[in-house]
This record gives structure tokens, C-alpha cells and sequence, in this order.
């Protein structure tokens, strides 16, 4: 039974993942803050293989004593996304980069790191070119650049695997509704409107639980697939925000949207995603985008305001 420290466990994709690492019978301790205030893990709380630590993963003495005698290490621990990242970049760098540090610092080369990146690093590609894990990255946001230079540290220590993750979307106990499709069915449902900047750039997508699948994947693949870099998500969602506009209304067909003459989005991503080297070892997206939109419109009958965001 293998032993599994998540950091941030309580966060977004953490409070889908760690429910199904117990379910598969692995021993998980989550070290968390719970700055959001987020009560997603009680239903783990009766599990006698769940443990958990309130503390802060930038805290050394804290991180050591967790990291002992675990087998595996997930850091989800992190500012996400750009506008969070900018309102604090203090905590975006010493979360998402020199937390990595310690964690490189105290482990045994025999534990495992699964790290989660986000494919935002690639920033903006060229036109109709599809970006693979050979694609130099060239991030374009604090967020992106405290992300890649984690993953690269990561890589360079061995024994390692790096998942860029593709823009997640889905239901979660700690639910996020500022990710781009999970905002975008929410504003559908309660604005039944909204203006679309930068409604060409194109990004890809990827369904939260195929996610905790990828991450399974990778533990049960592991001498096959460790260090090594993996692009993770769906490939028939390299979508702009435009087409991303019209499945949503294909399922709310009172939603409107245009994109806007002025004003600019100060998120410039804008790539295409090859999900072709992670595939090519047999995994592959489950959860399509009109899965992901059905499911949000039942989500959003039970959320009805958006505390839930990280900004």
C-alpha cells in the first residue's frame, strides 16, 4: 500500500483526487492551509488510510516531517491562474517555486514526484502549429513562469513526472467557477450574456476527473513514464473562446455573446495542443466538453454565486 503526500489536497483538483486514491486503497495524508475556508475532504475524515495536516507547505519544518516516509509526492499546492498569481506575487513565488525547493531538499531520491504544470507555459504558439512537449515554453504570466521553472527543477532531480495540464474544467467539492468553462456556463446561466475578448485565441481543455485519471495513470505506469514531460488534455477541445461560446449555447439556447470591438484580454494565451505523446502510452480523455457543460448546468442549480473563485 503505497504512501501518498498531496499537498493542497484540499483544493480544486486535490478534492477530486484524493477521494479516489482511497477508493484504490492508497494511504493518503493531504498538508493543506484551507485558505479558502473549504470543507471538501470531510467525507475522506472516516477513512483510516486519510490523514491530514494543517499547515503551510512553505514551512519547512512542517514539510519535512510530512514528506517522511511517503512514497509518492503530489505538490498541487499553488496560486492558480494569472489574476492571482499578480494580486500576491510575495506567495506565487514562494508557493509555486520555492515550496518545490524544499520538497527537492528533504526527499529520497526513491520517492516519487508527480507534478502538476499547466500548459499555459507554451503562452502564445504559432498559427495552426500544435504544440508538443518539444515546444520551447514561453510563458507569459508570473503564474506560467513560477510553474515552468518548478517543473524543470522537478525534472533535473529525477525519478519525476510532469503533467502540463490543459484548462480544467468540471465539478469539484471545492468547486472553482473562475476557470474559463465553468465561468462561462455560469455566466450563461445567470447572465445569460457575455463579452468575449479575445474570442480567437484558442486553448485546450481537459474534464477535472480525467485529470485524477492522469495522475493514477501515471503512479500505475510509473517505470514506463517517469521522467518525463506530458501534455494532458482532450484533444478534440483545442477550442477558441468563440467555439467554446457555441457549445454552451447549444445546451442554454438563450445565451448570448459577442466579442467585444475594443479592449483587450490581458490573458494572451493562444496555442494548440498535442495530447499525442501521453495517448501513444494509452491513456486518453473520457470526458467530452458537452459532458463537462451538462454537468455544470446541474452544478450551477445548487451554486448560486461565485465565492467559489480564487480572485
Amino acid at each position: 500500500m503505497e504512501r501518498i503526500l498531496i499537498s493542497g489536497g484540499g483544493g480544486y483538483i486535490g478534492s477530486r483526487l484524493v477521494p479516489e486514491l482511497l477508493r484504490q486503497k492508497y494511504k493518503v495524508t493531504v498538508l493543506d492551509n484551507f485558505m479558502y475556508g473549504q470543507n471538501s475532504l470531510l467525507d475522506c475524515c472516516d477513512n483510516k488510510n486519510f490523514e491530514v495536516i494543517r499547515g503551510d507547505c512553505r514551512d519547512e519544518k512542517i514539510l519535512e516531517k510530512a514528506m517522511d516516509g511517503m512514497d509518492i509526492i503530489i505538490p498541487l499546492a499553488a496560486i492558480v491562474g494569472f489574476p492571482a498569481a499578480d494580486a500576491d506575487t510575495t506567495a506565487t513565488i514562494s508557493t509555486n517555486l520555492e515550496a518545490i525547493k524544499t520538497i527537492l531538499k528533504f526527499r529520497d531520491k526513491k520517492q516519487k514526484i508527480l507534478m502538476p504544470n499547466t500548459n499555459s507555459g507554451y503562452g502564445i504558439g504559432q498559427k495552426d502549429k500544435f504544440c508538443t512537449e518539444e515546444t520551447p515554453l514561453n510563458p507569459v504570466s508570473l503564474y506560467g513562469r513560477t510553474k515552468c521553472e518548478s517543473e524543470r527543477n522537478i525534472l533535473e532531480s529525477g525519478n519525476a513526472i510532469s503533467f502540463r495540464l490543459a484548462t480544467v474544467f468540471g465539478a469539484s467539492n471545492r468547486m472553482r467557477t473562475d476557470l474559463l468553462v465553468n465561468d462561462f456556463v455560469y455566466r450563461a446561466i445567470n447572465d445569460s450574456a457575455v463579452v468575449v475578448f479575445g474570442g480567437h485565441a484558442t486553448r485546450n481543455y481537459i474534464h477535472i476527473l480525467d485529470v485524477v485519471d492522469t495522475f493514477i495513470y501515471g503512479i500505475r505506469n510509473w517505470e514506463s513514464m517517469k521522467d518525463n514531460v506530458y501534455n494532458v488534455g482532450l484533444s478534440s477541445a483545442n477550442l477558441s473562446k468563440l467555439e467554446l461560446c457555441e457549445k454552451i449555447k447549444k445546451h442554454l439556447p438563450k445565451f448570448v455573446y459577442m466579442e467585444a470591438e475594443i479592449g483587450e484580454d490581458p490573458d494572451k494565451r493562444d496555442y494548440l495542443i498535442s495530447n499525442a505523446k501521453l495517448e501513444n502510452k494509452g491513456w486518453c480523455a473520457r470526458r467530452s466538453i458537452d459532458d463537462g457543460i451538462k454537468e455544470l448546468i446541474k452544478v450551477y442549480q445548487i451554486i448560486k454565486n461565485n465565492k467559489y473563485g480564487n480572485v
